[in-house]
């Protein structure tokens, strides 16, 4: 008999504490940091347009060569002439490429990319 009230006065007791206790949780920290993408700096005169806004033969141009279409667009003034650079992801690669507004590419060296 000692000992089922020496358990009950335990059981009790325990049960009591148990009720008092919380746990004990860190306040979680949110932080916000700011993610800037890094754009291509390098672009040596050229303003960066939407490729929605590219003439329909570069666009045309672009996917009977590569067959594949601009992710990024960049026009500039070069001799009276629109040059438009864009960049060109295929097959994992990603390419840069020059074209004058009807089409027509031109080579890297060709484009005044002097800064």
């Amino acid at each position: 008999m000692k000992k089922s009230v020496f358990s009950a006065i335990a059981i009790t007791g325990l049960f009591f504490a148990t009720q008092t206790m919380s746990a004990q949780e860190e306040p979680i920290e949110e932080t916000t940091e700011e993610i800037e993408a890094e754009v291509a700096t390098n672009t040596s005169g050229f303003e960066m347009i939407d490729v929605l806004a590219l003439p329909q033969p570069v666009k045309d141009a672009t996917m009977t060569e590569f067959n594949a279409v601009a992710s990024q667009a960049w026009v500039k003034l070069q001799d009276e002439k629109k040059i438009y650079k864009l960049s060109i992801a295929k097959d994992g690669e990603t390419k840069t490429v020059y074209a004058t507004a009807d089409g027509k590419w031109l080579k890297e060296d060709e484009v005044n990319d002097a800064n």
